[in-house]
Parts: C-alpha cells; sequence; structure tokens
C-alpha cells in the first residue's frame, strides 16, 4: 500500500530562518519551493536521503497549518507517504474503517495528488498520502 515515506512535515513560522537553519546547519539542499494557495502554505522540501522535509509556512491564520502553529507551535506537522494509487488506497483505507480528511485527492507541492488520513485512525499522527506526477 506505501511505497516509502515521501517527507515529514514541519510547521514553521517563517520559512526563511526556518529554511537558513535546515540548510546551514543541518546541510540539507533545497529541491523546490512553491506557494501551494489550495492547502494555504508557502513550502519548500529539502533532500534527505531519497525521502524529504517539507517546511511549511501558513500563508494566513486561518489555514490548518496556521491553526495547527496557533495550537501547538513549531514542529512536526504530518508524515506523508508514497502511494502508487491514491484513489485505490484511499477506498481501500476508507473500507477499512480509517477517517479520511480527504475524500478525494487533492493537488498539493510539485503537483502531487495528495490526501490526508484523520489522526483519530492513524494513532494521533496526521498523514498524507502523496501520489507524485507521472504515475
Amino acid at each position: 500500500m506505501f511505497r516509502r515515506i515521501d517527507h515529514v512535515g514541519v510547521a514553521v513560522r517563517g520559512i526563511d530562518p526556518a529554511l537558513e537553519l535546515w540548510r546551514e546547519r543541518f546541510q540539507m539542499q533545497l529541491v523546490h519551493r512553491e506557494v501551494v494557495r489550495e492547502q494555504g502554505v508557502d513550502a519548500a522540501l529539502l533532500d534527505v536521503g531519497e525521502n524529504h522535509i517539507e517546511l511549511l509556512e501558513p500563508l494566513s491564520d486561518d489555514t490548518p497549518v496556521g491553526r495547527f502553529l496557533a495550537k501547538h507551535g513549531p514542529g512536526m506537522h504530518h508524515l506523508a507517504y508514497q502511494v502508487d494509487d491514491i484513489d485505490s488506497t484511499l477506498a481501500e483505507l476508507r473500507e477499512g474503517g480509517i477517517p479520511l480528511i480527504d475524500q478525494r485527492p487533492r493537488v498539493g507541492i510539485r503537483g502531487a495528488r495528495v490526501a490526508f488520513l484523520h489522526p483519530r485512525g492513524t494513532g494521533g499522527v496526521l498523514t498524507e498520502l502523496v501520489e507524485p506526477v507521472g504515475r
């Protein structure tokens, strides 16, 4: 079902200072940066081997990441898994009783099809499914 960990999402108050930390101190390479309006974030992907760290700065306080920051402060926001077929994965999870935040995929960073699973069905971890473009 899940191919591999795609990325770990980290909520930040300011993406530029966060990039300075992750790039300079942790020596991670920035591979992509994009404003994803549908999700209300300025997002940056940094390489970590085959995986990524995704830094997320909310575009406003009333976005999911903005509300997360207000409640929890900066830190790990979600864990994302790459899947081959997001539609069939969502159907299988739904049939298995996993509560879905997204009933259908939406557009994420780099045009990927993404969907979120509710933490109450995933051991308390907000979980994202990612089907990269071209699958």
